[in-house]
Order: C-alpha cells, then structure tokens, then sequence
C-alpha cells in the first residue's frame, strides 16, 4: 500500500486555487469533482481503477479495463483523500466511507505496480519524516497494540501453530501448518541445533519455534518476549507439552537478555526494534553467543531503505520498519560477525499471508463479534495489502546467518539445510 497517494501529498497546502490550475487539464464535460478525482488517479500511475463518486459519476483510468472500483461516500471524504491522502485512504476503507467493488488485493497490488517513484525520508512541502526512537517504554507500548489484543483473535486464523511469521512452503500445495512446520525445520538447521546446545531467542511469539526446537532437537531455550499475552499463552503451552524444564519464557525486553548459549534465534522481531537500536542487538548477539556460536534473524525488510506506510503505521503496528540488508548489516559489521548465508523467502510470505487471510474471512463474523465492523475492515485492508505488498516486490522476506568471526565451525556446503 505504500504506492497509494493523492496529487495533493506532493504539496503542503493544496489551497484551492491549485485545484483550478490542475483541473484545467481535463476533459470537457466532467464536473470538476470527478477531474479532481481523474487527477488523482493520475498521480497514482493510472492503474485500472474506477472510481465512483456519490453523485453516480464514474472515473477510470484511460484504455484500461478497471479491475476494481473504488466507491467515494461523500465529498468530505474525497476531500480528506486529497489532504490526508495514504492515511485517509485507509481509514475511509476501515469506516465504510470508501468502499471496493472488485478484488480488493488485487486493486492495491495494481496501485503498487503503476506508482510512480517517491522520495524517501519526506512529508508532502519536503518537512522530514523521522521514525519514533523505539525505547524501551515505546517498544512496550507498540507490542502491546498489536499483539495483546486477544490470543483468541489470532487463533481464529494463524493455524495451529500460532506462528505468526513467514511460513517456508516445500511445496506449492503444502497447507499453512505444514508450511509452519517447515520453516522452523529449516531454521533448526540452519543454526545447526544438535541435542544439548542451549538456545537464546529473542521475540518468540506464542513460543512455537522454542517449543518445536526443544521438542524435535533436544536443545533447551530460553525465549524472551514483551507481550505479556505471548508469554501466557507460551507458558500455558509448555506446561501441556511437558517442557517447562527445557523451555523458559520470559517477560522481557531483548536489551536485557544474559547469559550465554550456543545458538542465537530472532525470527520476526526486527521489524520492531528500528535502526537505531541495531548495534546494540549486535551486541546482545555478541555477548550471548559462545565463540564458535550461531545467531539467525529473520525480519520482513525492503530493497532499499523506505519508511512504512503510514495508516499501518498509525493503526496496525506502531513502531514498524522492515529495513533493506544494508541497514542489517548494522547489526553485524560493528561487532565482527560474518554473515554466512542470505535468503529471501518473499513468496513464501505472499502464500502465508494468503492462508492468513482466508483464514481470517471465513472467521469474519466471529472477529465482528469480538471487536466491530470497522476492525474487520481494517484487517482485511492490512492483509490484503501485505498480499499485494509481497507479491509485487514492495516487501522481502530475509533470513540471515551470521557467527563470530573468528569461527571456523561453520557449514561447508547448503547440503543441511535440505536434508529430510
């Protein structure tokens, strides 16, 4: 979603009389609401899309078939797409002020494919856009938005496993929890468990990928988290799988981790630690890890440095930012960690999110019942975006593998990573 802005979010104050001038411009014969909107759709690239405004007109782009139209409820509404642009968007969407005949994935994946280019690190008039230091108070405060809303909310559709994480798809017609399975097996041997080793992992969610390391590779974890749901509900699990001797969960920020441990698992909490906090990560990995030690991180990120859309931003996950791998290298080059293996599991994530999302609308009625109208619609926006967003390239999916550097105990070929 991070291709959709108006004309008017290139400037600061698009006072009325630029519309005049931008007006000018269009056919004949369409009142000036429906040019505006025609100027719109032309900043955003001309994707085929229509847009169907409150009066019945209709405006699409030109020598296209629209795959979806995009129904305007009223004039206020336009008005604060063309001011508020990217964040009115969706919240017109969540508040059924902006509704979408057609599929929905696809007509943001289509606003992704058409976006002209955007200058990073800017606000409409060029005032910079800074991302919020994530302290370790605001780091608390951004988890719990997202995550302590209900375990029972996310059970409805993350599958059995509760991992909330790209899943690794052997197969293109492997199910959600196969596919689960499957990625952490391969993060297992990436890091090359063997039984005895002592696991660190930093963010664990619901505390699947320590519970499957120490069942199926006879290690022991500790698997730190600051959401207080998380750790329950992981709590809760390990009592039931007999555990709680190899596995302890603790309520904890990853800044304050001790002790140390052959192997060194993040998988899926980069994204909320933010670049200014990388070096110090470095540095818990590099105080952790015994010398001929292992560290994995697995973190949604992006080809090139650029800020997060800012409706997800502000309604989903506060605090996020998927970096590129050149701003993750900050958290290896300062403290001599070599870098060992780079994988993009991009795909991987559009068909995990895709499960998601199936998922989460055959359960719509419930999540209405637990929350409201508005909630479901700013989910399935959420999703669908993120289906659309790894699909066409906007977002990757890396895991890296670094060690010591002076480590020798290190795979000489891949061959482990694909053995049965």
């Amino acid at each position: 979603m991070d291709g959709i802005r108006t004309e008017s979010s290139e400037h600061s104050q698009p006072a009325s009389g630029n519309y005049r001038g931008l007006l000018a411009t269009e056919p004949r014969g369409m009142s000036p609401v429906a040019r505006l909107v025609r100027r719109v759709l032309r900043s955003l690239g001309d994707p085929p899309l229509e847009f169907v405004l409150w009066n019945g007109e209709r405006v699409a782009a030109s020598g296209q078939a629209p795959v979806a139209s995009l129904r305007i409820a009223d004039r206020a509404t336009l008005l604060r797409m063309c001011i508020r642009g990217q964040l009115e968007l969706g919240d017109a969407y969540a508040d059924g002020r902006l509704l979408v005949d057609g599929d929905l994935e696809k007509a943001i994946e289509e606003v992704y494919l058409h976006a002209p280019p955007v200058q990073e690190g800017a606000l409409p008039g060029g005032r910079p856009r800074h991302r919020r230091r994530n302290t370790l108070e605001r780091s608390r405060d951004n988890v719990h938005h997202h995550y302590d809303i209900g375990n029972d909310f996310y059970a409805l559709w993350l599958g059995e496993t509760m991992a909330y994480t790209c899943a690794y798809y052997p197969t293109p017609a492997a199910t959600l929890d196969e596919a689960q399975v499957a990625k952490m097996d391969h993060v297992c041997r990436k890091l090359g468990l063997a039984p005895g080793e002592s696991v660190i992992e930093a963010g664990c969610g619901w505390g699947t990928l320590a519970l499957h390391m120490a069942r199926h590779y006879g290690v022991t974890v500790r698997a730190f988290n600051i959401s207080a749901e998380q750790v329950r509900f992981a709590r809760e699990r390990a009592t039931a799988l007999g555990l709680t001797r190899q596995v302890e969960f603790i309520h904890d920020d990853y800044r304050n981790i001790t002790g140390a441990c052959d192997k060194f698992a993040s998988v899926g909490m980069l994204e909320h630690v933010g670049t200014d906090n990388y070096a110090e990560l470095g540095g818990v990995i590099v105080r952790c890890l015994k010398p001929n030690g292992r560290a994995l991180i697995h973190s949604i990120g992006r080809n090139r440095p650029k800020l997060m859309h800012p409706w997800i931003e502000r309604r989903i996950f506060p605090g996020a930012y998927p970096p590129s791998l050149a701003e993750m290298m900050q958290i290896f080059e300062p403290w001599n960690l070599s870098v060992l293996d780079v994988e993009n599991l991009r795909l991987h994530y559009a068909r995990t999110l895709e499960h998601w999302w199936a998922a989460f609308e055959q359960s719509r009625d419930r999540v209405a019942a637990m929350f409201d109208e508005r909630f479901v619609r700013m989910w399935r926006l959420y999703l669908a975006g993120s289906v659309a967003a790894f699909r066409v390239g906007e977002m990757q999916l890396f895991q890296v593998v670094c060690a010591p550097g002076r480590s020798n105990a290190i795979p000489w070929t891949r061959a482990q990573l694909y053995a049965s």
